[in-house]
């Protein structure tokens, strides 16, 4: 049974991550709709947070898979003017629309349903943020997709990536994870990189194109 269990959830994420959208569309839906996500309703005091208050200017943010928009919700209401989310999952955005128009930000945050791969931006963002999602982008898109997104960057934009590159198993480490950690410093300009001593090993890393 473990075996079992084991090869279901990874054909699971490998579908959720990799397989076309339609389906990715059902299966983040569908876990939306439960509880295994509801953990992360209240992020509050991650780590991300003073790099998006010190890198935002008052200007736009793109974040890229942003789910039930905790982001949208926790980040200083005083930083930003627009913020755009953008999210493969219909029931996650309900969620981070109830709770905008619940919080008084209407005015500041939007959300686009589609899958973020394909979102075609018509804005300049000041940052264009990957939390977590970086993790659901195969290996070998991971440059494209940064350089397709690099022509809304204004001149002083940055990305921000914030992934975990450990596991909840003290010791374990994500080699995918840091792989591309690690394709991102040879292949762009670093601002700033910082791996926090805390469990599964939060990395946040700040950058820009090289010109």
């Amino acid at each position: 049974m473990y075996i079992v269990d084991r090869t279901l959830t990874f054909a699971r994420g490998f579908l959720a991550s990799y397989g076309p959208s339609g389906i990715k569309k059902r299966l983040w839906d569908k876990e939306y709709s439960g509880t295994k996500w509801d953990f992360i309703d209240n992020t509050a005091g991650d780590c991300v947070y003073p790099y998006l208050e010190k890198y935002a200017h008052n200007g736009n943010i793109l974040d890229l898979g942003c789910g039930p928009g905790n982001t949208a919700n926790e980040l200083a209401t005083g930083v930003y003017q627009n913020y755009i989310g953008v999210d493969i999952s219909e029931a996650a955005l309900a969620k981070a629309v109830q709770r905008t128009e619940k919080n008084g930000r209407a005015g500041k945050n939007s959300f686009v349903n589609c899958d973020f791969l394909d979102y075609d931006p018509t804005l300049e963002f000041d940052i264009i943020l990957f939390r977590e999602s970086m993790y659901h982008i195969p290996y070998g898109q991971v440059l494209p997709i940064l350089r397709k997104f690099s022509n809304n960057l204004k001149s002083t934009g940055v990305f921000i990536v914030r992934l975990y590159a450990g596991d909840q198993r003290p010791g374990v480490i994500k080699t995918r994870v840091t792989a591309k950690l690690d394709l991102l410093k040879r292949e762009f300009d670093i601002v700033e990189s910082r791996q926090f001593d805390l469990p599964a090993l939060p990395n946040v890393l700040v950058f820009r194109p090289k010109h």
